[in-house]
């Protein structure tokens, strides 16, 4: 089930690659070069959800990290994927260690695995980013 959502997320995000490019143009400007620019924000986010969805299936919750690491690194060193792409990296082996070492130490001598802790640090995170978001479209 999960490979079956990943592969129709990637076919729809690859489907969509060439109208990506032009609505990064600007709204006006890929109208003017054809691109139905509503269809094509709601094909990617169906893709998106799709994608994420299919990779949190596949991998458990630890796939927060992944969706989580981009936010926290643009946040600190700003747009520039040169800069982005490494500290999003950094940022998530950093974030699964710690995971991994607080559910060892929370409940000794028992343990919570990583995806849980992720999960349950992973969410509020998530929260904050769509609450912060609908606050700023008021």
């Amino acid at each position: 089930m999960a490979a079956a959502c990943l592969l129709c997320g990637a076919l729809i995000a690859v489907f969509l690659a060439g109208s990506l490019n032009a609505v990064a143009l600007g709204s006006d400007m890929s109208a003017a070069l054809g691109v139905h620019v509503s269809r094509t924000w709601s094909l990617t986010n169906l893709a998106v959800l799709v994608l994420a969805g299919g990779a949190t299936a596949a991998v458990g919750p630890i796939a927060f990290v992944g969706l989580a690491a981009p936010h926290v690194a643009r946040a600190l060193v700003g747009v520039d994927h040169r800069w982005t792409l490494p500290t999003s990296a950094l940022f998530a082996a950093i974030a699964l260690l710690a995971a991994d070492i607080l559910g060892r130490v929370v409940d000794h001598p028992n343990e919570i695995g990583a995806g849980v802790m992720t999960a349950f640090l992973g969410a509020p995170f998530f929260v904050f980013l769509v609450r912060r978001g609908k606050l700023r479209d008021l």
